[in-house]
């Protein structure tokens, strides 16, 4: 078998061997990316090798918690561990979402090893016309 080697790869497992697997008091932190497409936000964890039971979703006031638990696979007697990289344990990251954001509408979808949540902007944060009478004072705001 012929094996490449990184030095950083063996420092990053090094790190998390140290450290070791994440626990429920002190999980380890997962990938995410955040963009906004139109009218909300995307949020994209990567989670691979984690189902979709073992996934918890949190939003209290305005913080988002997203935990998970990557379970090791069920081995038998006869198996002789040679490598291994992947980490287990618990992952977790938490959010502060902006007070623009409709945080009673979230969605989540997991495929593929990957949680999106999709975040609608909320309505009040929407921009919005506001008309503007003359001589009389009168301001009319439509939305």
């Amino acid at each position: 078998m012929l094996m490449r080697t990184d030095p950083f790869r063996e420092l990053d497992r090094l790190a998390q061997q140290m450290m070791g697997p994440g626990t429920w008091a002190r999980p380890s932190a997962m990938p995410m990316d955040a963009y906004r497409e139109g009218d909300e936000y995307v949020v994209a964890f990567d989670l691979p090798g984690v189902t979709a039971d073992a996934i918890d979703i949190d939003v209290e006031r305005n913080m988002l918690t997203v935990k998970a638990e990557r379970r090791p696979p069920a081995k038998t007697d006869d198996v002789q561990m040679e490598l291994s990289e992947r980490p287990l344990g618990v992952f977790s990251r938490q959010i502060v979402l902006a007070d623009t954001l409709d945080t009673q509408h979230i969605q989540a979808d997991y495929d593929a090893g990957v949680l999106t949540l999709r975040i609608p902007i909320a309505e009040r944060a929407k921009p919005r016309k506001i008309s503007v009478g003359v001589g009389t004072g009168h301001k009319e705001i439509s939305g």
